[in-house]
């Protein structure tokens, strides 16, 4: 049989044929006088046994393996590795659907994926239209991230985002909007704020804080001058007393 024969028995193209000699899957045949390769009924068989083994989802590194003597692993060894990778990627996918269907089943105007513990957090913040606000909640989607320790704190500002009082401190700092980095209400609110803070938030701060390096400059640079002299403030006030 010639190379177009022989892919067309086993299901294959001429180009994949080629391929498989080129990387040692398939030897080459002896060729005729006229230079055109000979294959056999047994260069058949080699063939599909390859395209099968290519369609259960084995590299053809792990097909080498298979194809080779006694010093290649057995079929079965390989495909219970493949069916294993599979399981694998199956339990990965169900998680992926499962938080997708999470956030289809958000209103408009959700923040987004996050974590378990932040999204329980956000669910328990009342409707407002405060935009001091809704910077904090962003804020806290740029602090949930795998190994700052946030994740942790997320549980104990539970009762820091459902006391009405926070609301109205969110007022005061809106109304902030406008005034000067000198205003005489600054300093009461970053102090009124540090109050509110439950007592057990400090405890869990990390020595080296929860914002990583940059973050603060960014952070601050979202709020006009009063505001930001009142978030720094506060910021700094937050660490020193959980290192304290």
């Amino acid at each position: 049989m010639r190379i177009g024969e022989i892919a067309a028995l086993v299901g294959l193209t001429t180009r994949a044929v080629r391929h498989y000699h080129h990387v040692g899957l398939l030897p080459e045949p002896e060729r005729r006088p006229n230079g055109y390769r000979a294959y056999s009924i047994r260069d058949a068989v080699l063939l599909a046994r390859v395209r099968r083994l290519t369609e259960l989802g084995l590299g053809l590194d792990e097909v080498r393996d298979v194809l080779a003597d006694d010093a290649g692993r057995d079929l079965a060894e390989v495909l219970a590795e493949l069916d294993a990778d599979l399981a694998r990627q199956e339990a990965a996918i169900r998680e992926r659907r499962r938080r997708l269907a999470a956030l289809l089943a958000e209103p408009p105007g959700a923040t987004g994926p996050v974590s378990p513990a932040l999204a329980a957090l956000l669910a328990q913040a009342p409707e407002t239209d405060s935009p001091s606000a809704a910077k904090d909640r962003d804020h806290l989607t740029l602090m949930d991230a795998p190994g700052t320790g946030a994740q942790d704190m997320f549980a104990l500002f539970g009762t820091l985002v459902t006391d009405p009082a926070v609301s109205a401190l969110y007022e005061r700092l809106d109304a902030l909007a406008d005034a000067p980095a000198d205003d005489p209400r600054i300093a009461p609110l970053a102090a009124d704020l540090m109050a509110a803070v439950p007592e057990e938030l400090f405890a869990a701060i990390p020595a080296d804080g929860v914002v990583v390096a940059g973050l603060k400059e960014a952070m601050l640079a979202e709020y006009a001058p009063a505001q930001a002299e009142v978030v720094s403030r506060l910021m700094e006030a937050f660490v020193a007393r959980g290192r304290g």
